[in-house]
């Protein structure tokens, strides 16, 4: 069960849509902010840029910038080595993983022009010239969508986002250890310029004792360009053809809320 803080606002069903594979690395957005965006700022990428490639094929006038410090030489040096020994375990041959050793291509074939890929830390204060804050990286530029899944380091720049959401016009948000932070979630949500419009708990990491998921993915859309005024009386959550399983071998997380 989850606090009523965490309940979207209501918006029509048919503004939201599902961008991104329907698996981890999708998230549903509204529809219509997709043209009002002009730059899309990620952070946090891993080896997934599915979402960012389907969003600029529908709005390929945006720019994209995202932040991960983690995708670098070696990165990259050990998932060929990873890929390589997976593939040769394999008693059938799968097109998607022999796919996987080309991913390196793809990236450099994909973060080119407006597509930049900055090996830098997210971080709350800056120490060195390897880090860099959400302040430095949304400046001089307007209409933003930001996408932020960076493994627990979130409630870290929670301040930052807030701060500054009056220049966004989406922000997607995973949150991890959804049990032992509810109430820094609590406050980030108060007095914000963002409206939480969706929400999807990853079964990756499953629910805690009390049944809250461990880890959430939240969609918020800046109250500003549309009106946005009630909660939700439903509780339909997860919502079908819309909302897919993290991790296919578990079962989905059904969200309810304390009434």
């Amino acid at each position: 069960m989850l606090p009523n803080f965490l309940k979207p606002y209501k918006i029509n069903n048919s503004n939201l849509i599902r961008i991104g594979p329907k698996r981890d690395g999708g998230y549903v957005i509204d529809y219509r902010i997709i043209k009002k965006t002009h730059n899309l700022i990620t952070c946090g990428l891993n080896d997934d840029w599915e979402f960012e490639k389907e969003f600029l094929k529908k709005n390929i006038n945006c720019n994209l910038y995202a932040y991960d410090h983690t995708i670098n030489n070696k990165f990259w040096i050990k998932r060929f080595k990873k890929d390589i020994i997976h593939l040769l375990l394999l008693k059938k041959l799968r097109w998607w993983k022999i796919l996987d050793i080309f991913k390196y291509i793809d990236y450099l074939n994909f973060f080119r022009k407006n597509k930049i890929h900055f090996k830098k830390k997210i971080v709350y204060k800056k120490k060195n010239n390897k880090e860099i804050t959400i302040s430095e990286i949304i400046k001089n530029l307007d209409n933003i969508f930001l996408k932020i899944d960076i493994e627990g380091d979130e409630y870290q720049i929670l301040n930052s986002i807030k701060k500054n959401s009056k220049n966004l016009v989406f922000l997607i948000i995973e949150f991890h250890q959804v049990h032992k932070n509810l109430k820094k979630i609590e406050n980030f949500l108060k007095k914000l310029d963002l409206k939480l419009i969706h929400i999807h708990a990853n079964n990756f990491e499953g629910i805690n004792r009390n049944n809250i998921p461990r880890v959430l993915e939240l969609s918020l859309l800046n109250k500003k360009i549309y009106n946005i005024k009630n909660k939700l009386t439903n509780n339909n959550y997860p919502i079908k053809y819309l909302d897919y399983k993290n991790f296919k071998r578990r079962d989905e997380i059904k969200i309810k809320f304390i009434r």
